[in-house]
């Protein structure tokens, strides 16, 4: 494993430990070349699949991806990383379990959509500009209002 911050190719395993739904073994490791550590997970794949971008392109799929997005949503919100793993974790069985070679980036970003209004409404909203393509403020206004009139359906719903 090469280190993310030097590219050093000897890097070393400190800790072991499978996550907490069993899903992937994570490691913590140190580079004793520039002392920085990172955590790598390793996943049982059952078959290699393809993400279709909406421009045509494609690309393998990379459940790190998944994580590191909801990550950037998530910065500085009251969300803790294993939960973010464990969202990830069920999204990227959820997607396998469909048992497509092929999956397109929409399905995927609905999918983390749905996860993250369950984890945090704030870092919901913040992946949703991106995913959305949010251009003028009045898209942040219209989602909201449609986010807001879904949280009072919930309500109402379990009251």
């Amino acid at each position: 494993m090469h280190c993310p911050f030097c590219s050093s190719e000897e890097t070393q395993v400190k800790d072991s430990r499978p996550t907490e739904d069993g899903a992937a073994i994570r490691r913590r490791r140190a580079c004793p070349d520039c002392e920085e550590r990172f955590t790598t997970f390793e996943r049982l794949q059952l078959r290699e699949m393809t993400v279709l971008k909406s421009g045509g392109r494609k690309q393998p799929f990379d459940a790190d991806k998944i994580i590191k997005s909801m990550q950037i949503a998530l910065r500085k919100r009251p969300v803790e990383l294993p939960d973010i793993e464990n969202a990830a974790a069920a999204i990227v069985r959820q997607i396998e379990s469909q048992g497509e070679a092929e999956v397109t980036s929409e399905q995927i970003g609905e999918a983390v959509m749905k996860a993250l209004i369950e984890l945090d409404v704030v870092g919901y909203i913040r992946y949703a500009s991106v995913y959305k393509d949010f251009r003028e403020p009045e898209d942040f206004n219209d989602f909201l209002d449609e986010v807001q009139s879904r949280q009072s359906k919930g309500r109402r719903k379990a009251g």
